[in-house]
Parts: structure tokens; sequence; C-alpha cells
């Protein structure tokens, strides 16, 4: 299996992007270096896109300056556009590119204002300019479990969209993406059950929305299903704000680190810092 160690991607972006108050940029540096320490593969730091849209991200590029690069783990920034993929290609210090990429054509047009073919163009654009640059493109595959818009959805065409951004671009890295936090075990077992073994040079990952309570399930399902890449963010701060149910956020952070450790199952995140960083949080997020 090509993603046969297991990869942890800790999403302070996704945690911080929703909320109404900005953090101060000293703020947000401060905690991504903590989380910078713990071990994870990749931190998903920060983001690319109009400020009007994601006022919360203006300041990433002076987060970005103010970073203690001096650890394993690498930077993902997310980009909307071919304007955003330019700017976070500019800067050395990032690894991936992360593009969300709507297997539901009505998501997408409330998403990006665009299609899901004028998506594809798109990809194709931004993954030319990662090439260029040497970054590595992440595509996110939103409503990758279902949707609430009454749309068709099944296994079939996520693997469809998943082996079209493959064999055509080249996008090695696929997040199937619980947009709204619907996915059941049964669900997330079944679609990586499908998707692993039919693109064996595709690393796959799990970027879940859940309440705290069917959090293990949901891991338990994914990995015993050959998934070896988890997005989570600590005390699932972030997630879903189409979700129904005010509990459902990110995957906590915490609870995946629990559930692997009681399968003794390597994750090569150190314990004590992860304990500061968890408790960092507090001053970052309202409670």
């Amino acid at each position: 299996m090509l993603n046969s160690k297991l990869k942890l991607i800790e999403c302070p972006r996704d945690a911080m992007q929703g909320l109404h108050d900005f953090i101060p940029t000293e703020i947000k540096a401060d905690y991504i270096n903590s989380l910078l320490k713990c071990g994870f593969d990749t931190i998903d730091f920060g983001s690319f896109v109009s400020p009007k849209a994601i006022p919360q991200m203006r300041d990433t590029a002076d987060v970005l300056s103010k970073l203690e690069l001096n650890t394993s783990s690498k930077l993902l920034a997310i980009i909307a556009n071919e304007r955003g993929a330019s700017e976070a290609t500019s800067f050395e210090e990032i690894n991936y590119l992360g593009y969300p990429f709507s297997v539901s054509e009505e998501f997408q047009k409330r998403n990006t204002n665009s299609t899901i073919i004028d998506s594809l163009t798109l990809v194709e654009r931004i993954q030319n300019t990662c090439v260029k640059s040497g970054k590595e493109l992440v595509v996110y595959l939103s409503m990758g479990f279902g949707n609430p818009y009454g749309e068709e959805w099944n296994p079939e065409i996520v693997q469809k969209w998943s082996d079209i951004l493959y064999s055509k671009f080249d996008v090695k890295i696929l997040a199937v993406s619980d947009t709204i936090g619907s996915a059941t075990p049964d669900e997330v077992k079944d679609l990586f059950s499908l998707l692993i073994p039919q693109l064996p040079n595709v690393e796959f990952g799990a970027h879940l929305h859940t309440k705290p309570s069917g959090a293990k399930e949901l891991i338990s399902a994914a990995y015993l299903a050959g998934c070896k890449r988890f997005d989570g963010a600590i005390k699932g701060f972030g997630g879903c704000p189409m979700a129904s149910d005010d509990l459902t956020g990110n995957m906590p952070t915490e609870v995946m680190l629990d559930w692997f450790d009681e399968n003794a199952i390597i994750t090569g995140i150190d314990s004590i810092l992860f304990k500061k960083s968890y408790l960092q949080a507090n001053t970052v997020f309202p409670m």
C-alpha cells in the first residue's frame, strides 16, 4: 500500500477560519508554533483566499513570517483560485496547496461560484502552478459522503472523480471530506474500501466531521479500510457550518490519538508537547 505510514494533519486553519472575532496574528503564530513541535506530518496553517470571504485568514502571510520552521512538520495552505495559488507558491516555506473540489454540483456553485467542469479546469491550472514551483496539490473531495441537496450520491461517483483527478491531472493526494458530518462508519468503510484498492498510487485521506461521541467509530472504519491519512483539529473546533447539529465539528485530534494509542498504533506525536498545545488552545478559541 502506498500510504503505509500513518500521517496526521492538524488543521488550525479550519478551526479558526469561521470565528467572528479576529484572532491576533501573534496568538495565531504562537499556537501554530506549538503545534509544529508536536510531530504532526502536516499543519494546515492558513489560506490565501479573499479576505472578504474569509476575513480571519487575511494575515496568513504575516503568520507565516513568524513561524519557527525547524521541525519535520510540513505546511499546507488552502487556496480557491489561480490568484491564491500564485500567492501561496511564492512562499518557499509552504509544501502543499489544498483545493476544495466538490463532487456535488450544487455545493461547488455555492462554495466557488463555478460548475464542477469549471473546477476541473481550475485544478489543471493549479496543478501546473504547483509542478512549476515544486509544491504538491492536495484536493479535498467536498461532500464526499453525501449532501443535503437531494442530488444523487454513491461511492461510484466519488470514485469517478477520484479517477479523473488522478489520471488526467496527476493529483496524488485526495482527502475525502464529510462536509456536513453525516457519514456513518459503514459508509466510511465502504467508500475507502472501494477507493484505495482501485487507485493504489493515490494517498487517500479522511477529513471527517463528527460529534465527539461518534468519532472513534469513524476513525476505526477508515483505518481498517486502509486509510492512513487523517485530518483533525484540537477539541474539534471548526468544522461544519452547514451541519444540523451544533455538536458536529472537526474530528477532535485528541480522540484520534486516544484511538491510535488504544490500538497500539504509533502516531509519532509527542504526548507532552501535544498536551501543551491542547491547553494553549483555550487561549485561542472562545469557549
